[in-house]
């Protein structure tokens, strides 16, 4: 089994990055007639010679633990918990959360899952959520922003925020994350009502930048932001790879006097 599978995945991410065996070859600095023989079988690669081809293809952490099990390796990137990471790291998270006050920011998982927010993360979202008792655990991105009984009641043309949104995971699926996690993702979220059935399919002409605008509405709360999403760079184990940093930056000045104000409530 172990000399099917890891050709199989090899061709597997060659064919999600759109890359010929010579394209691979090049970019992996080894012969094309190499890259052939590991596709069919013909040649068996070391743990290094995986490890080379994968980081050519861009493939995330867990993705090359699970090509390297194939192979008959051992994984090579540790997975720790959140309450696991190194005290540097620990701190760093601790410290962004702070400095982003008295403005939002999330830690979120892989599958989006809310890990950890700041004091004013907690704050907004307690005001922009219809029915608190319908919060579920753990508490995801788009559930909070896609279920009706949550903060989507609330977002000012939640139809364009959600469409960016859908595009967004559609474009990660697609492109390098085959996670099972947002495949589920995808499907819970679209069977939530009145969310359109041509949503279902990606669509690469909606625009994907860096970054998303949301308002918020409630009464007489409004509230508007930017929101940027931060990696970390070259992290060397799963959980750091995954993990998104999520910040809101206000638009205007009456939510920057919003944000002040929820911030002493």
């Amino acid at each position: 089994m172990t000399g099917r599978l890891f050709p199989a995945l090899l061709r597997y991410w060659r064919d999600c990055r759109g890359i010929s065996q010579l394209d691979l070859a090049i970019a992996a600095g080894v012969s094309a007639r190499h890259v052939s023989f590991l596709e069919s079988g013909r040649s068996q690669p070391s743990e290094a010679m995986v490890l080379r081809l994968l980081v050519a293809l861009d493939a995330p952490l867990r993705e090359q633990n699970q090509v390297l099990l194939a192979a008959g390796f051992p994984a090579r990137f540790p997975e720790p918990g959140l309450d696991e990471l190194a005290p540097a790291v620990e701190q760093a998270i601790d410290r962004m959360m702070q400095q982003q006050e008295p403005y939002p920011l999330t830690i979120l998982s892989g599958g989006y899952d809310i890990l950890r927010s700041n004091r004013a993360a907690r704050a907004l979202f307690a005001h922009f959520v219809a029915e608190p008792d319908r919060l579920p655990t753990p508490l995801n991105m788009f559930t909070l922003l896609f279920d009706p009984h949550l903060v989507r009641p609330f977002v000012t043309d939640w139809a364009h925020v959600g469409h960016r949104m859908i595009a967004r995971l559609h474009r990660e699926t697609l492109q390098g994350r085959p996670d099972d996690r947002l495949r589920a993702l995808i499907e819970r979220t679209l069977a939530y009502p009145d969310v359109p059935s041509g949503w279902r399919r990606p669509d690469f002409s909606a625009h994907s930048g860096s970054t998303l605008e949301i308002q918020l509405c409630r009464g007489d709360l409004r509230v508007g932001f930017l929101t940027t999403i931060t990696m970390f760079s070259a992290p060397q184990q799963v959980t750091l790879d995954e993990l998104r940093i999520e910040s809101y930056f206000p638009l205007d000045d009456a939510t920057r006097s919003a944000c002040a104000r929820l911030a002493v409530s």
